[in-house]
């Protein structure tokens, strides 16, 4: 393979190497979101 081709071949990687590593630390740093802890305080009416 001629050297453009591998300058080609080792940018795209790196590129994808990192938009993957950005949003896999942009998923483990997004904090969860508060959800209820039963199913009765999901209900809009009182039982």
């Amino acid at each position: 393979m001629s050297s453009s081709a591998w300058l080609m071949l080792v940018i795209a990687e790196a590129v994808i190497a990192a938009f993957t590593g950005y949003f896999f630390w942009k998923a483990l740093k997004t904090p969860p979101k508060p959800e209820p802890d039963s199913f009765l305080d999901n209900d809009d009416i009182k039982r």
